[in-house]
């Protein structure tokens, strides 16, 4: 396996576990509170639905649009996407915004579910197929954004997809075996390291659309990624430091005479 293919299943892989998570907390919720037959079908049919759209639209892009367009493209569009994730990631480790909470999220599912109406004594239970359905193609179509531009841009649809089913396969595999929320998922690292390598990424293709010639070719792609890290690093750190001083100033004035 080539460097670029191990880099994008890892990309995809990690990206879509973070996704993966936030929709089986919504799917568990559905099950525990409700009827499991009518979620996993749900389930199923959110996942063919993103089937068809990584295999329709990512071939379409491949096949049809030149490789330079798609990755100017594709490459802006995935430097917005990882700097949207890097920020978020930057403003909870610097203490600015609350971290991802998987088990509040649970609860409150569970508190909605159960103001619905009862569960049918027999046939399909629509709300169990509906919450679960939408919450699987919601969370699965940055999925599919992520595999379809990473694969794209790389020329590596397959890996990328592979990366994303071998996520899914096993967030669900683990939720399976626990039956609660995936609470112990590190989800503000994988959003930090998943920013980074989409907004390297992106910064790398977008650099060849426009006709970038990289120093080193590929290799540009570590100096891209070190160099996000560390100004996301620095940005921890200007936000704690910011965050910690307001956070000091009213008990620095509840001690003045």
């Amino acid at each position: 396996m080539s460097s670029i293919a191990f880099v994008t299943v890892v990309s995809s892989f990690l990206a879509s576990s973070v996704e993966f998570v936030e929709a089986v907390t919504i799917v568990l919720a559905v099950g525990v509170t409700r009827q499991w037959r009518s979620a996993l079908i749900g389930v199923l049919a959110a996942l063919v639905a993103l089937a068809l759209i990584v295999g329709i639209f990512g071939t379409a892009i491949v096949l049809l649009v030149p490789i330079g367009v798609v990755r100017l493209v594709v490459g802006g569009f995935l430097v917005i996407y990882g700097l949207q994730w890097l920020t978020k990631a930057v403003l909870r480790a610097g203490g600015a915004r609350a971290k991802h909470d998987e088990t509040a999220i649970y609860q409150r599912e569970i508190a909605a579910l159960r103001a619905e109406p009862p569960v049918p004594a027999t046939g399909m239970d629509w709300i169990s197929f509906t919450v679960a359905a939408k919450g699987v193609l919601l969370e699965g179509l940055e999925v599919a954004f992520i595999v379809v531009t990473f694969g794209a841009s790389a020329n590596m649809l397959g890996p990328a997809a592979a990366g994303a089913a071998a996520a899914g396969a096993l967030v669900l595999g683990i939720a399976f075996l626990v039956h609660r929320p995936l609470a112990a998922v590190p989800e503000n690292g994988l959003k930090f390291a998943v920013g980074v390598m989409l907004t390297g990424f992106g910064t790398f293709w977008a650099g060849e659309g426009i006709g970038i010639d990289w120093p080193a070719g590929d290799a540009a792609i570590l100096a891209l990624l070190a160099g996000y890290v560390i100004l996301a690093l620095l940005g921890v750190y200007v936000v704690r430091g910011r965050f910690g001083a307001a956070r000091m100033r009213p008990f620095a004035a509840s001690r003045e005479p």
